[in-house]
């Protein structure tokens, strides 16, 4: 009876007994009704549920009876048939011809491809040994690009391999929380910790290149706009192709970074739920090593070995974010108090009254060199060669060091720095400062009525609102200087053509009052090739002349990324803007000749060093002997080239020294 009962089942079509073992009276595999009958109106008979290719059977077969569950674990021929070839449940050979379960559903199905469970599942069962080998690969390159996520440094200089030799106690946190959540909040979690982890990698990696060319880390709050700065810089250094080159892998960088890193961090927390014994166990050991090591400070290489580098990189981001947001409430303040906001104008540098003055910032011009032993000797022996022909013309100089609010690039914070007396170290206070009406160097002597004010600008390439903020009656830019020949690389002239320039258009021409300009030469700017070469004065013309030579010239990647050879070229572009500033001295200079001059801030990192100061050079120049005589307390050396212990003081100090040693007298607005 039960026999009988057991035909009829199958006779009807019952899918619970489909595993059964079969005798000679029990129909054919191909006459036997499938988990097809279930659902005759969908394209599930194509594969059926033992075509998935999953490791683990599917959960109907969990809920069997003890009878079926035996059944299952003592297959017949025919049931192992069916493991090795799923598809067959579902699709008839010539030889089976159609079931009878339902005519419609069960004629042969076009070959579909296998789904990726079921393709993984092959490969894993046709090659296990390189599947568990490229599994762990994976694991273990996720595990590593996670650990040096952590651990990576923001400095350039602190690239080190004991760096790496640490235990980061966020990675020991982040494994508890995911061994102790579920799946789907460990998934969540996960997700979320791998993007926040590759987010901040990115701020790593703008901290290192911040750190490489401008000396300091990058500012979450200030600094974006810098990076049209940095787009800008790569056109004019390597070209429009080689900028878009760079723009287009900085967007991959910025899309593949998070996504890679969640991908690890997921990765990690499904091994450490497939093995929580062991992960609890290793996460416990670990966590007891990094305790240990904390509280008796032990070191690789001088670098402790318990790292809390991620969450003090957070912890100093936050802060810095903090000290942005309280220092653009109070610079405002600052800058509307002026110790000589309310002198009149005949009050101010009455000392300098009919003299030509020009304030010179030569481009990356730095205390490097001077003292570096790469780039020093022909520096100072320009310095010293230039020293001794302006004697020969009746000029002194005094020279000493100022201490400059940028480094590496930046320019307009030194010179805003210089001109204004404020210490102007970050974008917002330039635009605070800019926009109002504090009295600068060259707008003192706008505000006495008795100078002519010109700009000779020939880095500025576009609008440049700033020109009525330092009190400039006249602006020369790149479009208005003439020029007809080649860029060198960022700069858009040499500095002997920008001279000439303001000899042609302004200084060689005469007025009824004494000129006051503010120059910067250009030269010198990163990144050092090719540079121009001095040529005879009378051969400057419209500039069409530099062709040649700057086709002879080098190119940026045959130096820049070589430190010694960066160096030196380096050196060799300061040798010329100094030339080019003291031969136009010389030739054009006269009695009433008052020159300053100075470095807007020290070269990038490779070429000034890792723990290099701020300080730059600055030095005046006069031939009446007077003007030098003002500053007699102020300790400069004599010369072009300071002593190494000549007095350093802040860049932003120059301005209210300047105008008190030339008779200005103070009279405060506190805004």
């Amino acid at each position: 009876m039960a026999q009988a009962a057991e035909q009829e089942g199958a006779a009807a079509g019952d899918p619970l007994d489909a595993g059964e073992p079969a005798d000679a009276e029990e129909p054919t595999d191909a006459e036997r009704p499938t988990a097809v009958t279930e659902t005759p109106d969908t394209d599930d008979t194509a594969t059926g549920d033992t075509a998935t290719g999953d490791d683990e059977p599917p959960l109907a077969k969990d809920t069997d009876t003890p009878a079926e569950a035996d059944a299952e674990a003592v297959p017949t021929p025919a049931d192992a048939d069916a493991d090795e070839t799923p598809a067959t449940t579902a699709a008839t050979t010539p030889e089976d011809g159609p079931t009878t379960a339902d005519p419609d559903t069960t004629t042969t199905a076009p070959a579909a491809d296998p789904a990726p469970s079921t393709r993984r599942a092959g490969l894993r069962a046709r090659h296990p040994v390189a599947a568990r080998v490229l599994s762990w690969t994976v694991s273990l390159l996720a595990a590593a690009l996670v650990l040096v996520a952590l651990l990576l440094p923001n400095k350039p200089a602190d690239f080190r391999l004991s760096e790496f030799a640490r235990i980061p106690v966020e990675a020991l946190l982040g494994a508890a929380v995911l061994i102790a959540l579920p799946r789907r909040p460990r998934l969540v979690a996960a997700v979320l910790g791998g993007l926040s982890l590759g987010g901040l990698t990115l701020l790593n990696l703008l901290d290192i290149g911040f750190n490489e060319f401008l000396g300091r880390g990058f500012n979450v709050v200030l600094d974006w706009s810098l990076l049209g700065d940095a787009q800008s810089y790569l056109e004019d250094s390597v070209g429009e192709a080689g900028a878009l080159a760079a723009a287009v892998a900085v967007v991959v960088l910025v899309l593949l970074v998070p996504a890679v890193m969640a991908f690890a961090v997921v990765r990690l927390g499904n091994l450490m739920a497939r093995h929580t014994a062991t992960t609890t166990r290793a996460t416990l050991v670990l966590s007891t090593v990094w305790m240990t090591c904390a509280s008796l400070s032990l070191q690789v290489g001088g670098v402790p070995i318990a790292s809390e580098h991620t969450a003090a990189v957070v912890r100093d981001r936050a802060a810095r974010v903090k000290a942005t947001i309280r220092d653009e409430r109070g610079f405002a303040k600052e800058a509307r108090a002026d110790v000589f906001g309310n002198t009149p104008g005949s009050e101010l540098v009455p000392d300098l009254r009919g003299k030509d003055i020009m304030f010179t910032f030569i481009e990356s011009y730095g205390r490097s060199a001077v003292e570096d032993p790469v780039m020093s000797p022909g520096v100072d022996a320009t310095l010293d060669a230039k020293t001794g022909e302006l004697a020969k013309a009746g000029f002194h100089a005094k020279s000493g060091w100022l201490t400059s609010a940028t480094y590496g690039g930046s320019s307009w914070l030194g010179h805003s720095t210089f001109l204004s007396g404020l210490w102007i170290d970050n974008q917002n206070r330039y635009r605070t400062v800019t926009a109002g009406d504090h009295l600068t160097l060259t707008s003192a002597f706008k505000k006495t009525g008795d100078w002519r004010t010109v700009g000779i600008m020939p880095g500025v390439q576009k609008g440049w609102p700033e020109a009525k903020f330092y009190g400039l009656d006249h602006l020369y830019d790149a479009h208005h200087l003439g020029y007809r020949g080649p860029k060198f690389s960022w700069s858009t002239m040499p500095d002997q053509y920008a001279l000439a320039a303001f000899q042609r258009l302004e200084h060689g021409k005469k007025h009824d009052k004494p000129l006051m300009s503010e120059i910067i030469l250009t030269s010198s700017h990163q990144p050092w090739a090719p540079i121009p070469k001095t040529i005879p004065q009378d051969q400057v013309g419209d500039g069409s002349v530099y062709d040649a030579i700057q086709k002879a010239g080098k190119k940026p990647a045959d130096v820049f990324y070589d430190s010694t050879k960066v160096k030196q070229e380096y050196g060799k572009s300061i040798q010329y803007s100094v030339t080019s500033l003291i031969d136009y001295v010389v030739k054009y200079g006269n009695k009433n000749t008052v020159l300053v001059f100075l470095g807007d801030h020290q070269p990038m990192a490779r070429v000034s060093g890792d723990k290099a100061s701020r300080d730059v050079p600055v030095a005046i120049v006069a031939h009446d002997p007077k003007v030098l005589d003002k500053i007699t307390d102020w300790g400069y050396s004599d010369g072009l080239r300071p002593a190494h212990d000549a007095p350093v003081w802040k860049m932003s100090a120059f301005r209210d020294r300047f105008l008190t040693a030339y008779g200005s007298t103070p009279r405060p607005s506190k805004g």
